[in-house]
């Protein structure tokens, strides 16, 4: 059964292999269409804005969709500049900040569901630091991480059968997946090691946002110096299976200047 499940998934990456992750041409295998996971996904925000509390801190939550705003416009400069502007028609864009000062997280939901939790903000510091945070989630849900780990979920979880029949016969084990890859449940196992590459590529990509928007990239390595001095407990998003921040810091300070040439292309358009 093993070996099925194997061959399964890689017969799925190489079927797929044609499809490329934006900003940095990674082949990527992604099976769900996006249709459905942005109805799981605006489901389950609702859901969640309806269960926490929003916090009242208006400079607090203005600066959040400030920063959010930024980013956006950024990515949305890139991908028309690049004609990938249909790859966002579905996007319903949205950041709130929920009143949760042990919780240092924040994250992204497929179609621009954006969360940034309060206690974050003491490590951001400032719209820099903050726009390291949402730059990183957001570029999660641009890269369409979800699918990708939901993909190879179903393909083991199915064993051989048909994805979609999957979806259809058993709805509640598909959004039980859906949940888990957005850190609601611990993975274990041969994922772990494809959360890493996850987790560098929002990394990568969160720092182009960052530089197109405007920001300070050189802030995004003193983020991750703070998050390593003080962060508290590791919420899901920073689990020692992700790379340390130790080594976020060093890869985000080598590769600011990449970023910073890339955003003079977009400069003004």
């Amino acid at each position: 059964m093993k070996k099925i499940v194997f061959f399964a998934i890689i017969f799925i990456l190489i079927l797929v292999g044609c499809s490329r992750v934006p900003f940095t041409n990674r082949r990527q295998a992604k099976l769900l269409p996006e249709a459905t996971m942005n109805s799981m996904s605006f489901t389950q925000y609702d859901a969640f804005l309806k269960e926490n509390k929003i916090s009242t801190n208006k400079q607090q939550v203005d600066m959040v969709k400030r920063v959010g705003l930024r980013v956006q416009k950024a990515a949305e400069t890139y991908y028309k500049a690049n004609g990938l502007e249909k790859k966002l028609e579905n996007f319903q864009w949205e950041f709130n900040l929920i009143q949760n000062d042990s919780t240092v997280n924040a994250w992204c939901m497929p179609g621009g569901k954006v969360v940034v939790y309060s206690g974050i903000m003491p490590i951001a510091k400032d719209e820099n630091g903050l726009a390291v945070v949402m730059g990183h989630e957001i570029a999660h849900a641009l890269a369409n991480h979800g699918n990708e780990r939901m993909t190879q979920q179903l393909a083991v979880q199915a064993g051989g059968v048909a994805i979609d029949v999957l979806m259809r016969d058993k709805p509640a084990e598909t959004r039980n997946i859906f949940l888990q890859a957005y850190g609601a449940g611990a993975t274990v196992g041969a994922l772990l090691p494809f959360s890493r590459k996850h987790e560098s590529e929002a990394d990568h990509i969160g720092l182009y946002l960052m530089a197109i928007a405007g920001y300070d990239v050189y802030a995004a390595s003193p983020f991750w110096d703070r998050m390593a001095a003080g962060g508290g407990q590791a919420p899901p998003e920073f689990m020692s299976t992700h790379p340390s921040p130790e080594t976020r810091a060093a890869n985000l300070k080598a590769w600011a200047p990449e970023a910073i040439e890339l955003a003079k292309k977009y400069k003004g358009k």
